[in-house]
């Protein structure tokens, strides 16, 4: 009999930038719209860019990445990046996710 080796992946959780605030989804609007609560204490605005929209599907109570707007950034803004289960718990242990 051969014993099967585990391997585990490895994989780096993209952290939060200069400028991108975490957030997690509390409504879906349609038509790419969300309403996003930041770490910041803003609830944003924000919209799914077109290439990120046929590739992921968000859901109300996933942890986002987003970019606040140069200009009405408390109250806009757009999102980068959504984070697996795995991640976002990685996330609040290490601090990243203040809600």
């Amino acid at each position: 009999m051969a014993r099967q080796e585990q391997t585990q992946e490895f994989r780096r959780v993209r952290t939060p930038r200069k400028g991108e605030i975490p957030g997690i989804v509390e409504q879906i609007m349609g038509h790419g719209k969300l309403k996003v609560r930041c770490a910041d204490g803003h609830v944003r605005m924000t919209r799914i860019p077109g290439k990120m929209k046929k590739r992921i599907w968000i859901r109300e109570g996933d942890v986002v990445l987003v970019k606040p707007w140069d200009f009405q950034s408390d109250e806009k803004a757009d999102v980068i990046w959504r984070y697996t289960r795995t991640e976002s718990n990685w996330l609040e242990r290490k601090g990243f996710l203040k809600m």
